[in-house]
């Protein structure tokens, strides 16, 4: 893994804050009733995604950076977990559920190779 100086060079973090910011516009659509409920739960999940790999990297620790890393896949399951609540509840297309969780999948990805770069460099 070549030295990273900044969060910002990170392709992951960069396709966070793309889904950070459709769930921003498919959450704008949904019901008034929502906004402070399950539009706002997901709106943070997708935040918390790329603000925890900047906090991670900005640790200057790899232990540390790990530990972000750990979180913000935690943070990506649970805003799977909501776009399907969000299905159910017919507030966002089938379309839109695939594309979010193609998205995720990529981004899921991306992280456990971001581990495995970041543990090799740790016990190396």
């Amino acid at each position: 893994m070549s030295k990273i100086t900044h969060y910002r060079e990170l392709l992951v973090w960069q396709k966070g804050i793309d889904l950070a910011d459709g769930i921003y516009a498919i959450t704008s659509a949904f019901p008034k009733e929502e906004l402070y409920g399950l539009a706002a739960q997901m709106r943070r999940a997708a935040v918390s995604i790329p603000s925890n790999i900047a906090e991670g990297c900005a640790r200057n620790s790899t232990k540390e950076f790990i530990r972000f890393i750990y979180i913000s896949k935690g943070s990506l399951a649970e805003l799977e977990t909501q776009v399907f609540i969000a299905e159910k509840r017919k507030y966002i297309s089938g379309d839109k559920v695939r594309a979010i969780l193609a998205s995720s999948e990529e981004i899921s990805r991306m992280l456990s190779g971001l581990l495995r770069a970041l543990n090799e460099k740790q016990y190396a």
